[in-house]
């Protein structure tokens, strides 16, 4: 019962200071996550162990670059070309290896071209359309706690098969899928409060953070596998380390933001 209150008065405060730094302004928000990614780029180094000092400048001088000043559109496509496939590479590593190729040879790949650039499409999200809407980030990460929560809840209660037991022994099949759903319930919901996007395109958000949200969940347990941890730090008790807490977050970032520019684009 101790561990349950512990985690639900972390939870809660997590949740209070994204919701009200995102409603508070952009530029609020963007120092919010330069800490946030710091804190992450240090815990993912120990996880790796592996130091690259190099990637702290690199975050916060992205993170300025991106939100301050004028750039090219083709530098962002060309950031979230190299972005995915990294991503791509680790879902690749997570199905056909016993570790991850990343992990062992090219560390230095996965701070500066995943975990760096997550953060940029995080905090490029709110803007997608030239104007600063935190909602529609809120909205993500209330479907990110609806979706682990359910799948949680539901595996617990009825889950029998095994989603990924090589890596993740708890996750299921049908908790999952009953993430899923829920997740997809709550973007109706969603819609109703923030209608600068359609109906549709909060379906396709929720299918997108439940899909790529579990993957970066499963990566990530592959990350604290290999460096035989249990969480990626401390700072957040009951929950672990901030990476543990956003790992969901920041590997679907980069699909939502392309899916939100493709809209943007074709609208």
């Amino acid at each position: 019962m101790n561990e349950l209150i512990k985690r639900s008065i972390t939870g809660i405060l997590y949740i209070s200071i994204i919701v009200s730094t995102a409603f508070l302004s952009h530029y609020a928000l963007i120092a919010f996550f330069s800490i946030m990614g710091l804190i992450c780029l240090k815990e993912l180094q120990e996880l790796l162990q592996f130091k690259n000092y190099l990637s702290y400048f690199v975050l916060i001088s992205l993170l300025l670059i991106f939100n301050f000043t004028s750039f090219n559109f083709a530098i962002v496509l060309a950031l979230m070309a190299m972005t995915l496939t990294i991503k791509f590479y680790l879902l690749k590593d997570l199905y056909t290896t016993k570790t991850i190729t990343l992990f062992t040879s090219k560390k230095h790949l996965i701070t500066l071209f995943y975990l760096v650039p997550s953060f940029v499409f995080l905090t490029l999200i709110p803007v997608f359309d030239g104007q600063y809407i935190p909602e529609i980030l809120i909205g993500m990460f209330i479907l990110i706690w609806c979706n682990d929560s359910f799948a949680y809840l539901v595996g617990k209660s009825i889950g029998k098969h095994k989603l990924f037991e090589r890596i993740s022994p708890k996750k299921t099949i049908e908790g999952f899928i009953g993430g899923l759903v829920f997740s997809l319930i709550a973007s109706i919901f969603i819609h109703k409060y923030v209608s600068e996007l359609s109906l549709l395109s909060w379906l396709f958000i929720a299918f997108i953070i439940s899909i790529f949200g579990t993957l970066g969940d499963l990566v990530q347990s592959k990350f604290k596998r290999r460096a035989s941890v249990k969480d990626s730090g401390k700072i957040m008790p009951g929950h672990g380390g901030i990476f543990d807490r956003m790992d969901s977050m920041l590997f679907s970032s980069t699909f939502v933001y392309l899916f939100l520019i493709i809209v943007d684009y074709v609208s």
